[in-house]
């Protein structure tokens, strides 16, 4: 499924909920990533496995941030020869660059199905793999048992003090608008709260 396709693996983490995704290269999967597949405010999903290495559900988590990895640069030597010719001969230096997104876990998918908002109790383990949500698993992370919209991850965003924040949520708010349409009244009050407090945060 396109929107489901692999983006790429665990590599570290910062905290319990905020992780490190190296995004496969070319050759290093049968369907190589899209840009759009690991755009900031992306929502993705991250395998668990137990201690025996059987699965454990998935973490819920959007893409906050991106890293670009380049040992090449202030490298201000002579080059003997170019990329092309670097691909041929040196392709094992040419796999040191890499983009790196970063994940915050917003919850968890339990083995059942059911999802939940909040802090995971379980963490991801290095080598892990990540894919991009369908569109319909979005929607199911967002309604409760009664199929109401709930958006209890926002706090924890909020709590992260990062100047990304503001408009990571002003985005997943604009998505929900188009998922949860019966609830756009709501989601504009949330939407100009979020808005206001992106511009009198900052100044203040």
């Amino acid at each position: 499924m396109q929107n489901s396709r692999p983006i790429g693996k665990i590599v570290k983490s910062n905290t319990h909920i905020d992780y490190v995704c190296q995004v496969y290269g070319p050759g290093e999967t049968s369907q190589e990533p899209q840009l759009g597949d690991y755009a900031f405010g992306e929502f993705v999903a991250v395998a668990l496995q137990d201690n025996q290495g059987e699965r454990a559900g998935q973490l819920v988590g959007v893409i906050y941030n991106t890293l670009l990895l380049n040992p090449e640069f202030g490298n201000l030597g002579p080059r003997l020869s170019p990329r092309s010719e670097q691909e041929i001969f040196t392709p094992d230096y040419l796999v040191e660059t890499a983009t790196l997104v970063g994940i915050i876990a917003l919850g968890w998918q339990e083995l059942d199905g059911r999802y939940q908002q909040g802090v995971p109790g379980l963490a991801a383990a290095v080598d892990a793999p990540v894919r991009r949500m369908e569109e319909a698993e979005v929607r199911a992370f967002h309604q409760d048992e009664a199929g109401r919209l709930r958006l209890r991850y926002a706090p924890v965003l909020l709590g992260l003090n990062n100047p990304l924040v503001p408009q990571l949520l002003l985005g997943i708010v604009d998505r929900l608008t188009r998922l949860f349409p019966q609830q756009a009244q709501q989601l504009a009050v949330i939407r100009n709260n979020l808005a206001w407090k992106s511009i009198v945060q900052p100044a203040g």
